[in-house]
């Protein structure tokens, strides 16, 4: 979520930039859920993504929204490897299992899979993660079916390219070192959905999934009592 963003006006930029009658996206206008007095945890989701090029998209739910980020190389359990994360529009909660096909000439034309999906939290010391995004830096733990353990967001600098025109805040996502940091790790190793076991290539051919692969995390959990202490850097 973008420090200039104006109260009550979290997904305008999202809805502006789709044509509902014309893509499958959700159209975010289900009441928008209330964020918590300290946003320190909820639901995450990575869809992989083929639009004009390959990304991963990383969403927090924080503050009612999925605050949103395309990871072009994709999330890494290694601590050597430094993503590049574009902050992009917040997206609705309803986004969350959203897997399919963006037709041709929409935002963000390509196939779509949920790559991953899980729980996250903040860390102990970083206990609002809206106030952390403002501030520029968000600790917090995975819990998911490929991803886990400590990650940090850091804001670097403004980045200006493509991926749907305009400066967009650049964040650096890196793993911390702990007990499920893996070097060499690389998402592209593992390709399915969690949702349904296809790959981008069975969603764009229109295959039907065999059926689930992994259930959907349950909204609104809450972070363990006594939350893990984890490195700092």
């Amino acid at each position: 979520m973008s420090p200039r963003r104006r109260p009550g006006d979290a997904l305008g930029e999202y809805r502006r930039k789709r044509r509902f009658d014309a893509t499958p996206e959700p159209g975010g206008d289900e009441p928008r859920a209330p964020g918590t007095a300290a946003d320190g945890g909820g639901r995450f989701v990575v869809h992989r993504h083929r639009a004009t090029a390959l990304h991963y998209d990383l969403r927090l739910e924080i503050g009612g929204v999925l605050a949103s980020w395309a990871v072009p190389r994709g999330p890494s359990l290694d601590p050597a490897k430094r993503r590049l994360a574009i902050q992009v529009e917040d997206h609705p909660l309803s986004y969350f299992g959203f897997e399919g096909v963006i037709p041709g000439r929409q935002y963000g034309a390509g196939d779509v899979i949920v790559w991953d999906w899980g729980h996250w939290w903040a860390d102990p010391g970083t206990p609002d993660g809206a106030a952390a995004l403002v501030a520029g830096e968000l600790k917090f733990r995975l819990d998911g079916v490929k991803l886990r353990g400590a990650f940090v967001l850091l804001r670097t600098d403004q980045w200006r390219g493509r991926l749907g025109g305009g400066t967009k805040p650049k964040w650096l996502l890196i793993h911390r070192r702990d007990d499920a940091a893996t070097p060499g790790w690389e998402a592209e190793d593992l390709p399915e959905s969690v949702k349904t076991g296809r790959t981008n290539d069975e969603v764009a051919a229109g295959l039907r999934p065999t059926g689930p692969v992994a259930r959907p995390p349950r909204s609104r959990r809450r972070a363990p009592r006594r939350a893990v202490e984890v490195p700092t850097t």
